[in-house]
């Protein structure tokens, strides 16, 4: 039998960790004539020129290694262009692929896993990499101008509608059957016997706190539901791992304080009988709030006197944010919040989201309408009544102690930042960036 022939052997990677490269031979031998023309030793076709090429390194494997893999660059075959013509698209898409993978020749100094998803990732030529195409973007002017039409058409129908109303409101207490309706029920609260007369300090304090609590509940609220990447984290120190965003922990620090402040107010309000004002206690207050609606649409405010008593819209408005919509939004806020027990799932967190998110639009609302009558119906007695316990049109203490609230409100809505809220969770709990 004849010599063998000489064929070599492609190696790979090691099977095991600090080995030499697998399988343990260059070469091997096979008996002559079993080789076909296609299977032709590598040393009988034209060997190509061996191209040097960076490598890019990634995260190390290990804590404290060096980055992955720990070679700079490698040496792969070189691409031979073909001399004819350029290709086609369909062969140049098949060449990258080719290049793509092309098998690593030099192994590296240090052992690596034998695994595909390691395999380091090798720059390709230049020649071989096409521009991706970019998606068309709208321009910037486009995106404005249909965000600025989203809100204005629906406060144009709000306009169209309001003005529609203030006419319809007018004609109707100007016909004879408007008359006799606002004559029988001129929109006054029927109150009992019983009921105090005045407003007392501790409601205007009351009334105070509330504003400022609000406009920092809704300030967060707002910020919990559109941000997408929290400032911060703060985890209680008992259990670091029950992390919730900086800015919700700040929501409900505000919603627990405004809980308390209406513990408080419920007290008060029963104890001192001020709850006569605003809970209805008569079937007379429905006709009553629509004379007063009507009376308010047809900018002919209805005749009141807030030291004494509200009017029957007011009353059932005020019944309705104090009795229905803060209990709706406590329950709810609840619901949504982490220390609603995870084995309670009678309220549905849908079901939460669908009542918090129009309760706080019902607030914000409220508020603009209450402090736009506030200022239209007698600005200074009102402010006096309400922030100054005192029922003086002339007097101007209300209106520096409505200014004051305001200020500070201000103050606190700037305030409210990561950078000086972190410190006074960090008391609370460990707060970090992730």
């Amino acid at each position: 039998m004849g010599a063998g022939v000489q064929v070599p052997v492609r190696r790979g990677l090691p099977r095991v960790q600090g080995g030499e490269p697998w399988p343990p031979v260059e070469t091997i031998e096979l008996p002559e004539g079993t080789l076909d023309v296609s299977m032709a030793p590598a040393e009988a076709a034209p060997q190509s020129e061996l191209v040097e090429v960076a490598v890019r390194r990634g995260l190390p494997r290990v804590p404290g290694g060096e980055p992955w893999p720990p070679v700079t660059s490698v040496m792969i075959e070189g691409i031979q262009p073909e001399p004819e013509s350029e290709p086609a698209p369909e062969a140049a898409a098949a060449g990258k692929a080719a290049a793509g993978s092309t098998r690593i020749t030099a192994s590296p100094e240090h052992p690596q896993p034998d695994t595909a998803s390691q395999t380091p990732a090798v720059e390709q030529p230049a020649a071989a990499a096409q521009p991706a195409k970019r998606p068309a973007t709208k321009p910037a002017e486009a995106a404005t101008g249909k965000g600025a039409r989203t809100w204005v058409w629906p406060m144009v129908a709000a306009a169209v509608l309001l003005l529609i109303g203030v006419l319809a409101s007018r004609w109707f207490i100007n016909s004879a059957t408007g008359a006799d309706f606002i004559a029988r029920y001129d929109g006054t609260q029927p109150l009992p016997e019983s009921a105090p007369v005045g407003l007392p300090a501790w409601l205007g304090w009351a009334h105070f706190f509330n504003m400022f609590l609000m406009a920092l509940i809704v300030k967060t609220g707002w910020s919990v539901r559109t941000e997408t990447k929290p400032p911060a984290y703060w985890a209680p120190k008992n259990n670091p791992k029950a992390k919730i965003s900086l800015t919700l922990w700040m929501h409900l620090v505000l919603d627990v304080a405004w809980i308390a402040l209406g513990a408080l107010f419920y007290i008060l309000l029963f104890t001192t009988g001020q709850w006569m004002r605003i809970v209805p206690t008569s079937w007379e207050v429905i006709p009553n709030a629509v004379s007063a609606g009507i009376q308010y649409l047809s900018l002919e405010w209805p005749t009141e006197d807030p030291w004494v008593h509200y009017n029957a819209l007011q009353e059932l408005m005020y019944f309705a944010v104090v009795f229905l919509a803060a209990p709706l939004a406590i329950i709810s806020g609840l619901r949504m919040s982490p220390w609603w027990p995870k084995k309670q799932k009678w309220f549905p967190m849908s079901a939460a989201r669908a009542i918090h998110f129009p309760v706080m639009v019902f607030f914000i609302v409220f508020t603009i309408i209450h402090v736009a009558l506030v200022a239209l119906t007698g600005l200074r007695l009102n402010l006096n009544a309400m922030f100054a316990s005192s029922n003086d049109a002339s007097s101007w203490t209300g209106v520096l102690v409505f200014l004051g609230a305001l200020a500070a409100i201000a103050a606190a809505w700037f305030a409210a930042k990561p950078v000086l809220v972190a410190p006074v969770a960090g008391k609370f709990g460990s707060v970090s960036q992730r």
